[in-house]
């Protein structure tokens, strides 16, 4: 049978991003879309940017009414193609006429109606899906109102957790306020005294994905869980761990357009050098680089690397955080900077062209996230022969395997406990290694000989669960 399928997301490429979820979103449909018997499209919700930059592309398919509660919305669908992947976008001025994703009082409201609108719609889409997949708790909802509200026939459901953290909690009294179901359901949204709507998600899809095997795994635990383990563990047999892939064309060092230096192999010295120009570092090819891009946040693991920076940077290294984030984080980082002003730079804020640069530049790439659903940034790291430090958790455990001297396998560096001097023995010992050709050559040759965790072999996955399903 054919898969027609139909992808709910708050974000996607090249529209609107916050996360790694808009970069799954945006590359993922592309690859399944090559396979004959799959088409996959996308809806999103149209917001002020989108209507700013895409405007000129947008094409007025219909207006329809949606009720939020007592409240009598109006939704307008648009739609346009891009890449070969069909959009379509949910226009509302109240919800959507604004700056920014997400953030606002009535967030939980606001992807009431979006998920409300996405099921009111599939009656006048010109495609007619037959499997809806919702990311994240923006789309908890939609997997709820196609069970409950119109039922269609042969209409299955998938649900995809990125970051189980974020899960789009609003007031229990609010049900009757904008909800159009009887009191029955309540249990299928309520968590804890609380409406929730990726609980409704868990709740209601037919099959649960997550991004990576290990936080399949870690989400049925209470560390991990963040309070919704137990309906994961009652599910465990409808969940399945898909590691993410990335873009492959689109971080392409022999290709990107925004480092000084294209390459194939480990040609990064020439890189190194501008950047350290660039950042006020001392010119030093021999000097190794190690970097950190990131949002300034608890999960990124930013205490460890708090703990032990100073102490590090004793090193004959340099070390460049680029990122934005909590205050707490930004004054540590920029204070620290001041300290070292030879040694490190705190670039806070966030310029893509940079972050590319960093990556072709640098030896190492420092991720020791406290807890990492999938991440793409040690992938990235990867196709740019970057060496990745990771802590082994979620994604981070199934993508980078530790170098290990006496078999020459591996392809980066990783330690296990949360722990500040764990992270520090292992930045030490990679330092090592950098100084110790054979080792040196060994790991970036496995780099260059190893995986490109492009989509291609996630994509099957995703294929065999749709087939399955249908």
């Amino acid at each position: 049978m054919s898969e027609k399928i139909l992808f709910i997301a708050s974000e996607c490429t090249p529209f609107v991003k916050t996360g790694g979820l808009a970069d799954v979103v945006g590359s993922l449909p592309q690859v399944l879309n090559q396979k004959e018997t799959t088409e996959v499209r996308v809806v999103l919700p149209l917001y002020q940017e989108i209507r700013e930059n895409w405007s000129d592309d947008l094409e007025n398919v219909h207006s329809f009414p949606v009720s939020v509660g007592w409240r009598n919305q109006e939704a307008t669908l648009y739609q346009l193609t891009y890449q070969g992947v069909v959009y379509y976008f949910i226009e509302n001025e109240y919800y959507f006429t604004r700056r920014g994703l997400y953030g606002y009082y009535d967030d939980g409201e606001r992807f009431v109606f979006f998920c409300q609108a996405v099921i009111e719609a599939l009656s006048i889409l010109p495609f007619q899906p037959n499997i809806l997949h919702g990311h994240d708790w923006q789309a908890g909802l939609a997997m709820a109102f196609a069970k409950i509200q119109k039922p269609i026939e042969h209409l299955r459901t998938v649900f995809t957790i990125h970051n189980i953290k974020y899960q789009g909690i609003m007031p229990l009294d609010v049900y009757h306020d904008l909800f159009h179901l009887p009191d029955g359901h309540i249990s299928g949204l309520e968590w804890n005294g609380l409406l929730n709507c990726m609980k409704a998600g868990l709740f209601h899809a037919d099959k649960i994905t997550t991004v990576s095997p290990s936080y399949a795994k870690e989400i049925t635990t209470p560390y991990f869980g963040e309070g919704l383990y137990p309906i994961i563990s009652e599910r465990e047999e409808d969940v399945a761990g898909i590691v993410n892939g990335i873009n492959v064309d689109d971080y392409n060092p022999q290709t990107d357009p925004h480092i000084p230096y294209p390459y194939s192999n480990i040609e990064e010295n020439k890189n190194k050098t501008i950047i350290q120009e660039k950042l006020g570092l001392p010119v030093n090819s021999k000097k190794p680089l190690y970097v950190t891009i990131t949002r300034l946040v608890e999960q990124k693991g930013l205490h460890l690397i708090q703990a032990i920076i100073d102490e590090f940077l004793q090193e004959d290294v340099q070390f460049v955080l680029l990122g934005t984030g909590d205050s707490e984080f930004e004054d540590y980082f920029y204070h620290a900077a001041e300290r070292n002003n030879d040694k490190l730079v705190a670039y806070l804020g966030f310029d893509e062209a940079l972050a590319r640069q960093l990556y072709a530049a640098a030896d190492f790439f420092v991720m020791p996230s406290l807890f990492e659903p999938c991440g793409l940034s040690q992938l990235i790291s990867l196709q740019y022969k970057t060496i990745p430090i990771v802590r082994e958790t979620g994604g981070l455990k199934d993508t980078i395997r530790p170098y290990n001297e006496y078999t020459k396998e591996g392809n980066g560096f990783s330690f296990t406990n949360y722990n500040a001097h764990d992270l520090l023995h292992v930045l030490q010992y990679s330092l090592q290694i950098f100084h110790d050709q054979e080792h040196w050559s060994t790991i970036l040759k496995n780099i260059d000989e190893g995986d490109s965790y492009s989509w291609t072999e996630s994509a099957k996955s995703y294929h065999t669960l749709y087939q399955d399903m249908l």
